[in-house]
């Protein structure tokens, strides 16, 4: 199975990256910390290693043995993935869900430096995602002139032409999501072209096509408003890189356009997936934007700055989006999160991760409804953005599945197809 092959070749690649990675910083940790950083180096280069090598020949999966916060979740997690096995021996790095024991090594990576201070707040991944940012700046530069010369007659458009751009903007984010390191292992994916120049060509891709759905919301909401409560739309976010800056153009798309009056982010609150969004990240972004010598560039991330300052764009992060449960799990392990996304008029779910924890990252028929693989998960209407890097996908018309595993073996996790697939939360 695709599960087999990412944890077989694709995490040990993922380690031995973080590994080097910490090697080649070990001059700045010596000038940054003298002995005490190279030391704290090595301890979590060794810590590393040995989670390599358990990988690698399936030993079982142990508790995790730091202090933080969500340790004791973790462990529990652990103990109800021991009483699933019916005694069939410890849960281990092959004989266990692959979306637990993936979520698990990048927990462990967590770890590996969360206990060795004082290069306890690097960020193994923060150079990649640099990285793909600079080196999509083409799309990005086209993406930000792109939206810059829509809001000068933003005002003026009917209905039918805001709905186009709306429609334009949810597929530029959907496709954003291909740019995944974790996918790549690493290895580069930035978006290299304009995305704006092959939506049309991308449309029979999509395989579940809801955007009608999301106009709709999101005009009744603005009709039914009235002046006292608010439209708020929440995003919660995945990658990094030109992925955010089109998910942060959809967000001021939404404001500007008035079919919402906030917008909710949700980040990583631990470096996660390669490329999963920080609040550093997004703050660094919006810098980067902000600092560009483009014109548009700069305008997009000084306007961005001015709607955090503002509040029509807060920025949130919980630890439940980096635990190991699915979402169904949401309302007992993070009720708090719960009732915060019960407040939105629609939560958009970026990428294929997202997508595997709303469906419990089950092999499913295809012909599912997707408000029933959500099993009991609806704070409010919920939409995913996805492109399909991982063999769960429901809610397709009989046959589509079939007919399409028939000329095209490996749709589901080559990242060319996606949905943009809704459920109403009735």
């Amino acid at each position: 199975s695709f599960a087999y092959f990412t944890i077989k070749d694709r995490l040990p690649q993922i380690l031995t990256r973080v590994i080097d990675t910490l090697h080649r910083h070990k001059n700045e940790f010596f000038e940054e910390h003298g002995e005490k950083g190279v030391e704290a180096e090595k301890r979590a280069i060794s810590f590393l290693s040995k989670l390599r090598n358990e990988l690698q020949t399936d030993k079982p999966v142990t508790p995790l043995e730091d202090e933080l916060p969500d340790a004791a979740l973790w462990n529990q997690y652990l103990d109800y993935q021991r009483n699933l096995s019916n005694g069939n021996g410890e849960p281990s790095w092959f004989q266990s869900p692959w979306l637990y024991v993936e979520c698990y090594m990048y927990r462990r990576i967590h770890s590996a430096l969360a206990h060795n201070p004082p290069i306890e707040n690097f960020d193994v991944f923060k150079e990649g995602k640099a990285q793909n940012f600079f080196e999509s700046q083409e799309a990005v530069i086209a993406l930000c002139t792109y939206f810059q010369e829509l809001l000068k007659n933003i005002k003026d458009l009917d209905e039918k032409q805001l709905q186009d751009e709306l429609f334009k903007l949810v597929q530029v984010s959907l496709w954003g999501n291909k740019c995944d390191l974790s996918f790549s292992a690493g290895e580069d994916s930035s978006q290299k072209s304009s995305p704006l120049q092959s939506l049309e060509n991308m449309i029979p891709y999509i395989l579940v096509n809801d955007t009608e759905k999301l106009w709709s919301l999101l005009v009744n909401a603005k009709k039914r408003n009235t002046e006292k409560s608010n439209v708020r739309v929440d995003i919660i976010l995945d990658n990094a890189g030109f992925e955010l800056v089109s998910d942060l153009v959809l967000a001021d798309f939404l404001l500007s356009s008035k079919l919402a009056d906030e917008v909710h982010f949700h980040g990583k609150s631990i470096p996660w997936y390669v490329s999963d969004t920080t609040k550093h990240d997004f703050n660094w972004t919006i810098k980067q934007l902000q600092a560009a010598n483009h014109m548009w560039m700069s305008r997009c991330g000084i306007n961005w700055e001015g709607n955090l300052k503002k509040g029509v764009w807060v920025y949130h992060d919980h630890m439940f989006w980096t635990l190991p449960h699915d979402f169904s799990r949401m309302a007992e392990v993070a009720p708090d999160l719960y009732a915060d996304l019960q407040k939105s008029n629609l939560l958009l779910f970026k990428g294929d991760l997202n997508y595997r924890k709303l469906t419990g990252d089950r092999k499913w028929e295809y012909s599912v409804p997707f408000h029933q693989a959500l099993n009991k998960f609806h704070p409010a209407p919920l939409c995913s953005l996805r492109t399909l890097k991982s063999d769960t996908q429901v809610g397709l018309k009989p046959g589509q599945g079939e007919q399409i595993q028939a000329s095209d073996p490996e749709w589901m996790v080559s990242g060319k197809y996606g949905v943009v697939q809704f459920d109403a939360a009735l």
